[in-house]
């Protein structure tokens, strides 16, 4: 199987969520490793985002962003599609955010959610 490199990005990355990302990435563990965002079974609703630095695999999507490698497998793409990820670094309620339209409902802790029909 192919790398894929998807013509679509699957989840958009806001200038506040790169930075922090980049911020990441600067750890001497995670430096060159591209940003993986996932969902896996689990969660109060469900499904859990999830989120490392890895390497590219055969099947990902593969999105260049804000001078950022951004990879979401497929089985992940297919709840990912169209999410946009921000990040606040307010006291109360800050961290990274997921704006996923593919969610039927979300989670009280921002971090599950169950998919929709």
């Amino acid at each position: 199987m192919e790398t894929v490199t998807a013509s679509e990005t699957v989840v958009q990355l806001t200038p506040n969520a790169a930075a922090e990302v980049r911020a990441m990435q600067a750890k001497p563990e995670n430096v060159g490793k591209p940003l993986r965002l996932y969902v896996e079974q689990g969660g109060c609703s469900g499904l859990q985002y999830g989120m490392t630095f890895d390497e590219e695999r055969p099947g990902d999507h593969v999105s260049r962003q804000h001078d950022l490698t951004v990879v979401v497998d497929e089985f992940s793409a297919q709840y990912l599609r169209g999410t946009v990820m921000d990040f606040s670094d307010a006291l109360t309620g800050g961290g990274f955010k997921l704006n996923n339209p593919n969610a039927k409902q979300s989670c009280g802790c921002g971090k599950s959610f169950e998919a929709g029909a």
